[in-house]
C-alpha cells in the first residue's frame, strides 16, 4: 500500500482528494493536516467522512508530516508550499503540490503574476508540470510534481493538438473559460456569497489572470516558440465545472472531420480524454465528479476559424483527480487506478 499524507485537507481540493483516495485500492491515508483545525476529527469538519475515515487533523510540520509516508499531497493556498517543500523533499518523500507554487519555470513570473519572490527558486527547474497527457514520461520520475490548475488543464488540452501540429496561427488565440464557484477556494469572499453569485455571470481578472503564464508556458513548449493567448475567466453560478471555448485561426483550410481525427490520434491511449464526434459538444454535467476531459470542435469555414470546446470538473481533473492520476504514474501503478468513475448525473 502507498501511504500518503494530505496537507491542507480542509479546503475543497483537500476534501475531494480524500474522497478519491479513500476508495483507491492501493492507498492508505495515514495523516491529514490543518493549521486551523489541528486536534479536530475529520468528521467534525467534513461530516461526509464519518465512519469512513477516522483521522484527526495535525499541524503541518515538514519533519513530522513525512513520517511513515511515501507521498505528501500539498493542498495549500498559493505561496505556502514554496516555503515548506524543500524540507519535505529532503526526506526523500515524493511531493505533489496542488497549488501554483512550482508550475512556472521562471522566478520572475512569480514576481509578475503572484507578487512574491520565490523562496525556493532552484526547485522550479526540478519540478515536473503534471499534465500527464503531455508529460507522462517525466511524471513517472518526478520527486516534485506541480499539479496544473483547472483553467490551464481545460485550455491546454483543448489546444495542444492544433498547436503541436501547427494547424493554427500562433497569434490571436482566444480562450473564454467559465468556472464554478469552488474554483475560488473555500475561504468566503463577498462576491462568492450565494446572493451575489447566483443568477449572475461575471468576468474577472480580465487580461491579468495568474493562470495565463501557465497556459502560455505549456503551449509555447508544444509550439517550439513563444506564444501568447487572450485568456478571460468567468465565474458561473454552479458548484463544479470548467467549460472552455477556444478560438484560433486555421493556417490552411481543414474540415471538422479531419481535425477530429487529429485529436483522436493525439490523445490515443490517453484514458481520460474523450474526443467527441462531429456535432457533439461537451457539457460540465457529463464530467461532474470524474477525471475526464471531454473535447468537441467545429471548423467555421466562413471565417477560417476552429472552435474547440472542453469541459472538466475543476475539483477532479482540474485538481485532485489529476493529482491522483499523477501519483499513479509516479508510483508505477496503472494510470486509471481509483479513478474509473462515471459522472454524477443528475
Amino acid at each position: 500500500m502507498i501511504k500518503v499524507a494530505v496537507a491542507g485537507a480542509t479546503g475543497y481540493t483537500g476534501s475531494e482528494l480524500l474522497r478519491i483516495l479513500l476508495h483507491h485500492p492501493k492507498v492508505e491515508i495515514v495523516r491529514i493536516t490543518s493549521q486551523q483545525s489541528a486536534g479536530t476529527p475529520l468528521g467534525a469538519v467534513f461530516p461526509q467522512f464519518r465512519q469512513l475515515l477516522e483521522l484527526t487533523y495535525e499541524r503541518l510540520d515538514p519533519v513530522s508530516v513525512v513520517q511513515g509516508v511515501d507521498v505528501v499531497f500539498l493542498a495549500l493556498p498559493h505561496n505556502h508550499s514554496m516555503k515548506i517543500a524543500s524540507g519535505i523533499l529532503g526526506s526523500g518523500v515524493r511531493v505533489i503540490d496542488l497549488s501554483a507554487d512550482f508550475r512556472l519555470k521562471h522566478p520572475e513570473h512569480y514576481r509578475t503574476w503572484y507578487q512574491v519572490d520565490h523562496p525556493a527558486a532552484p526547485l522550479l527547474a526540478e519540478s515536473i508540470y503534471g499534465l500527464p497527457e503531455l508529460h507522462r514520461h517525466a511524471v513517472r520520475g518526478a520527486q516534485l510534481l506541480a499539479n496544473p490548475g483547472c483553467y490551464p488543464t481545460a485550455a491546454i488540452l483543448a489546444l495542444a493538438p492544433l498547436v503541436q501540429d501547427r494547424r493554427i496561427e500562433l497569434t490571436g488565440v482566444v480562450i473564454d473559460a467559465k468556472s464554478g464557484v469552488t474554483g475560488a477556494g473555500k475561504t468566503p469572499l463577498p462576491h462568492l456569497h450565494f446572493p451575489e453569485a447566483n443568477e449572475s455571470l461575471m468576468a474577472y481578472r480580465v487580461a491579468g489572470h495568474q493562470h495565463t503564464p501557465e497556459i502560455e508556458q505549456e503551449l509555447s513548449l508544444l509550439a517550439g516558440t513563444e506564444l501568447r493567448v487572450n485568456f478571460t475567466p468567468h465565474l458561473i453560478p454552479m458548484n463544479r465545472g470548467v467549460f472552455c471555448t477556444a478560438y484560433a485561426t486555421l493556417r490552411e483550410p481543414a474540415s471538422t472531420a479531419a481535425l477530429i481525427d487529429l485529436y483522436a490520434a493525439f490523445y490515443k491511449a490517453k484514458p481520460f480524454i474523450r474526443v467527441l464526434p462531429a456535432e457533439a459538444y461537451p457539457s460540465t454535467r457529463h464530467v461532474r465528479g470524474t477525471n475526464y476531459c471531454d473535447i468537441g470542435l467545429k471548423v467555421d469555414n466562413r471565417t477560417g476559424t476552429v472552435i474547440v470546446l472542453s469541459a472538466i470538473d475543476n475539483l477532479v481533473k482540474g485538481a485532485s483527480g489529476q493529482a491522483v492520476q499523477n501519483m499513479n504514474l509516479m508510483m508505477g501503478l496503472e494510470e486509471e487506478t481509483g479513478l474509473r468513475l462515471p459522472s454524477l448525473v443528475p
